[in-house]
């Protein structure tokens, strides 16, 4: 064997048991996370005001929407989580957006498609479904599910690889090409700021559930949108679903999205 050969030999079994230490350290640290939990998950400090419930979910009755209606309650959002706003709109970031029916609903399109909803902006968000494949797609469990269905982003631990970006079939995630926080023009102190290199998406305003109050979007609704437990059979959003024909989008590949359209 020449002198090249066992040197990379060498090199190579010395990283490989230099890895293998730090990983097994670090799992005996306190609070340390491996790729088998979620211990350094975000997780909001809830108070005793705080919403709670089995299975989060939304309706967004789009007889109600209108394209004022819907800046309010993107700006809401957006203002909220400091989503940046870039002026150059390849590197656009969006939590909660608004889009063509055709685009939204592609295999409810048909030529005899309602006046109404022809020009109509449909509010579109993440689906937070109860089947998440971003959620089986990301190999660093920056991504997970909370045991309410909220599908939730560990911005420390994405590591970029757009995985769930490919995985998502809503297009409902959005990629930091650029640093987000210059495009920022009001920063919210109450929720941190990104970097360039991360994902980042709708979390049903989860911060401020554990705060005891409403999604931002629905708070500036002006009723456009419900939002409650769809496992409580009482709840407002069950009476909705009741009473009115609604739609999901993309049904058909199984992910079970907890977000409803009344039509």
């Amino acid at each position: 064997m020449d002198d090249t050969r066992r040197s990379f030999l060498k090199f190579a079994g010395i990283s490989a048991l230099g890895l293998g230490s730090v990983s097994t350290l670090a799992s005996l640290m306190p609070g340390s996370a491996t790729a088998s939990d979620e211990s350094s998950a975000p997780h909001y400090k809830e108070t005793k005001k705080a919403l709670t419930a089995k299975r989060w979910g939304m309706v967004i009755d789009t007889r109600k929407l209108t394209p004022r209606l819907c800046e309010k309650m993107i700006e809401a959002c957006h203002k909220a989580h400091n989503v940046p706003d870039h002026d150059n709109e390849r590197h656009t970031v969006k939590w909660i957006w608004t889009d063509e029916f055709e685009h939204i609903f592609p295999m409810k399109q048909n030529e005899y498609l309602a006046e109404r909803l022809k020009g109509l902006p449909i509010v579109s968000l993440c689906n937070q479904c109860n089947n998440p494949p971003c959620v089986q797609a990301c190999p660093t469990k920056a991504t997970f599910q909370r045991e309410d269905g909220i599908v939730m982003m560990d911005f420390h631990r994405c590591i970029g690889c757009r995985f769930c970006m490919a995985a998502c079939p809503y297009g409902s995630r959005s990629f930091n090409f650029r640093d987000p926080r210059p495009a920022i023009e009001e920063e919210n102190d109450d929720f941190p700021t990104r970097m360039r290199g991360v994902v980042e998406k709708c979390n049903f305003c989860a911060e401020r559930l554990a705060e005891g109050k409403m999604p931002a979007c629905v708070e500036v609704s002006e009723g456009a949108l419900v939002f409650g437990d769809l496992e409580d059979p009482n709840s407002e959003i069950r009476k909705v679903l009741r009473e009115n024909y609604v739609i999901q989008r993309k049904q058909n590949l199984g992910t079970n999205p907890s977000v409803y359209y009344i039509i």
